[in-house]
């Protein structure tokens, strides 16, 4: 790649099991120069790719148990790339539990200080993001470090879907609904506008945001009015390892039975359910489609994924009194053709009605004619919308005079 210069933003995407990143031109527009990912982490196969000019596409295989090992390959490769005077600004998404996790800020001493105090109830995501992030900051310490909150989106969700009902006592403490896949909700709206003009977008959207991690947002008038995550990312719908909603008395069922300690549900829920638990042999849905003809729970896995999205897309629609415009996005929702028509087929009474030759090719709109709501197929990019949102931020703070880091 060309020589960098410190007009250079780097986008990080750390999840339960993979960390995304992208490095763009930042002024005078932001350019994508490459892009990458450490995915299957955990696993003895993991890939470390990257997808840019010939000289920084490349595609390994290897273990990589941890987050811990995957950020400290990642950091190694990136300075071997960008010295530290290469980069204006790193900007994190950061996805937390705590009191107001919204608004893009700087990393500073108070902002991490809250995080870390956060970790207690964001076990999922927030402990890897830390680790990077500090692994970063040390290396990197004359760039702008910015959070970049995946909860944000859903600020304006009203009281009557972020409340818990539970004692009011609790809501100091920021124990409430605070929803996620914020900043692919946020990318997806931006692109309906483009692509299907500002009064689709104005519109009842629903996004169906499917892959490892499985939500649907309620989105009217541009403004998310609920959405199926909650307190944290292990609430809705199955996902891939996640349970999503249970009854809460399952968890005292399990500690009386198995004695199964707090930490040990946690685990559970979120490591060890959804389409591997029910499958028992895969998280990801590709290998239970090809598998379901001659493997009857890898069958029951895909059916159950199907129908709690469907369910999901129903209770998301009563949200907003209906829906004009049905998004499907996320790996599972961008690239499983027979996992979008077996979710449209129980919702004709809400005017969905899929072309079926349109849907299996992946087409971008992929609804009949004969149906009322537009039903699309869209890319989601969250690195992306982390680099519009740091320059965002980046801009703001030069007009206030601020240096933008500690």
């Amino acid at each position: 790649m060309a020589s960098p210069d410190n007009a250079h933003l780097l986008a990080i995407n750390a999840g339960t099991s993979s960390i995304k990143f992208a490095l763009f031109q930042s002024t005078p527009a932001r350019e994508l120069l490459f892009r990458g990912a450490l995915s299957d982490i955990g696993t003895s196969a993991s890939v470390f790719a990257v997808k840019g000019g010939a000289r920084d596409s490349f595609e390994r295989r290897f273990a990589i148990p941890d987050h811990v090992t995957a950020a400290n390959v990642l950091v190694e490769w990136l300075l071997g790339r960008l010295p530290p005077a290469a980069l204006r600004a790193i900007a994190h998404r950061v996805v937390c539990g705590g009191p107001d996790p919204t608004a893009t800020r700087a990393l500073d001493a108070a902002t991490l200080a809250g995080l870390y105090a956060a970790t207690s109830s964001e076990s999922g995501h927030l402990p890897q993001e830390l680790h990077l992030i500090e692994r970063l900051r040390r290396h990197y310490p004359d760039s702008a470090h910015i959070a970049c909150f995946d909860s944000d989106f859903h600020a304006s969700m009203p009281a009557v879907a972020a409340t818990l009902p539970i004692p009011r006592r609790y809501q100091a403490l920021g124990m409430k609904r605070h929803g996620f896949h914020g900043l692919s909700c946020a990318w997806l709206m931006g692109e309906l506008a483009r692509v299907a003009g500002a009064q689709a977008a104005a519109g009842k959207v629903l996004i169906a945001h499917l892959g490892g991690g499985a939500s649907v947002t309620a989105v009217e008038n541009g403004l998310s009015r609920d959405t199926s995550m909650g307190l944290t990312p292990a609430g809705g719908m199955m996902m891939g390892k996640r349970a999503g909603d249970l009854d809460p008395g399952l968890a005292w069922q399990l500690a009386r039975t198995e004695q199964m300690s707090p930490a040990s549900f946690n685990h559970m829920v979120n490591h060890q359910s959804g389409l591997l638990g029910i499958s028992g042999t895969s998280a990801d849905l590709r290998v239970l489609l090809a598998s379901a003809a001659h493997d009857s729970r890898a069958a029951e896995a895909v059916a159950m994924f199907c129908y709690q999205a469907r369910k999901t897309i129903c209770a998301m629609a009563g949200a907003i009194d209906g829906v004009d415009t049905l998004i499907f996005a996320g790996a599972v929702g961008e690239h499983a053709a027979e996992v979008r028509a077996r979710v449209c087929a129980g919702l004709s009474h809400l005017g969905v009605a899929l072309d079926a030759g349109a849907n299996e090719a992946g087409a971008a709109l992929i609804s009949a004619a004969s149906g009322r709501v537009s039903v699309r197929v869209m890319r989601t990019d969250e690195e992306a919308m982390l680099a519009d949102e740091a320059c965002a931020w980046l801009g703001a703070a030069a007009g206030r005079g601020e240096a933008g880091h500690d």
